[in-house]
């Protein structure tokens, strides 16, 4: 059996301003860089609690950069002949489940 060992750099960065939270985060695989993009706003009802924003925002961008790694893998595997077009669960052994 081969081992392979990979080290990919995420780096996340938060903006604030006027009540709105942005993230960005970035993903090096040392070949290829991807970006997520998140954003919270803090309703006008709602205590001003900026630590609330930063973990929306963070984790609709992560949600984001896991959308596109998804989209990614499932067109390299399409590519070699292991997708097989819509289907209700992903196409590879991977599952969603925890």
């Amino acid at each position: 059996m081969t081992t392979r060992t990979l080290e990919w750099k995420v780096g996340l960065y938060l903006f604030e301003e006027d009540g709105t939270t942005k993230a960005r985060v970035v993903l090096d695989t040392g070949t290829s860089t991807l970006t997520g993009h998140g954003t919270a706003r803090c309703s006008s009802e709602d205590p001003d609690v900026p630590e609330i924003g930063d973990e929306l925002a963070a984790g609709r961008a992560f949600k984001d950069l896991a959308a596109q790694l998804t989209r990614i893998a499932d067109r390299d595997l399409e590519s070699v002949g292991a997708g097989g077009g819509e289907r209700l669960a992903p196409p590879y052994a991977w599952t969603t489940a925890l």
